[in-house]
């Protein structure tokens, strides 16, 4: 796997789930420590799966979801968004410039033929700023305000104060300006376990990465498409023991793990990578192999 230049990427790829129309939003790329990607996983083993740069980072992808419900736009993730320093940018490698908006995810929700006021929810996985800095957007002027203006927020109430309330471990992954304007605001929506958003759009938390991580499943006519989040961030941590060494409960990382997978082979899931920069969705046997 390698990181393909943003000209080479597809902004916006079409798929199909029952009679529902679904986009795999490319939102930029990052670089991350490829140890603190694949945690215990020896680096001769994973580098074989994404190939590290001479800083041992590893290239990944800022992929969203975008879900055509009948009853309004579903947005799940925002990537990194514009408001980190030169500096946050250098240090983990961030490419997300638009090219038509402020970022590029601005510009993958317009290649699917929206624009970001359309979009009616936005499903946060977790606010680590990944996945959430592109909540809010700076404007010229400076001001920070929801990139969504139209949308309700979805997180688990967990998660909200969990971000709020951060520690020496968690602090360097939860950046204020991602949810702060939001929770300040009447466009939250916080949920508690296991909710039906919308038919057919199920938030099922999904622990260990973070104690209130969730991933969304979406579903029509028999069959079923899951964004993972971080449960499963690339193919290559379909392996069970694979757990990112940014992952607080690795333990219960396992376990949701099993279960999830387990689900996804008997009920022939697709199932979509929020990280991996080549493969973004599959779908898994019994065995653990992808198709």
């Amino acid at each position: 796997m390698s990181g393909t230049p943003a000209a080479e990427r597809p902004l916006a790829t079409r798929i199909s789930i029952g009679r529902m129309a679904c986009w795999l939003l490319d939102a930029g790329l990052q670089r991350l420590d490829g140890g603190a990607m694949f945690g215990v996983v020896p680096k001769p083993l994973w580098e074989r799966r994404i190939a590290p740069d001479e800083q041992n980072r590893v290239p990944l992808a800022l992929r969203c979801l975008l879900v055509e419900h009948p009853d309004g736009l579903v947005l799940v993730d925002t990537g990194i968004g514009n408001k980190g320093s030169a500096r946050f940018r250098d240090s983990y490698g961030v490419e997300n410039a638009g090219e038509v908006g402020p970022t590029r995810l601005e510009d993958a929700i317009l290649a699917a033929g929206f624009r970001p006021g359309d979009v009616r929810w936005v499903v946060n996985t977790h606010l680590h700023f990944d996945h959430a800095g592109g909540n809010t957007v700076r404007r010229p002027d400076g001001c920070v305000e929801p990139a969504f203006p139209g949308a309700s927020y979805v997180l688990q109430r967990g998660e909200l104060d969990f971000a709020a309330h951060p520690n020496e471990r968690t602090r360097a992954s939860y950046l204020p300006g991602s949810f702060e304007p939001i929770a300040a605001s009447a466009r939250i929506r916080l949920i508690d376990g296991a909710t039906e958003l919308l038919p057919g759009v199920l938030c099922l938390p999904t622990p260990g990465h973070v104690p209130f991580h969730q991933s969304v499943l979406v579903s029509d006519g028999g069959e079923t498409a899951c964004f993972l989040g971080d449960l499963v961030p690339t193919s290559a941590h379909l392996q069970p023991a694979w757990i990112m060494g940014h992952d607080l409960e690795p333990l219960v990382t396992l376990a949701t793990k099993k279960t999830i997978l387990a689900s996804a082979a008997s009920e022939d899931w697709l199932l979509v990578f929020p990280h991996d920069p080549a493969v973004a969705c599959a779908r898994v046997g019994p065995g653990g192999d992808t198709t």
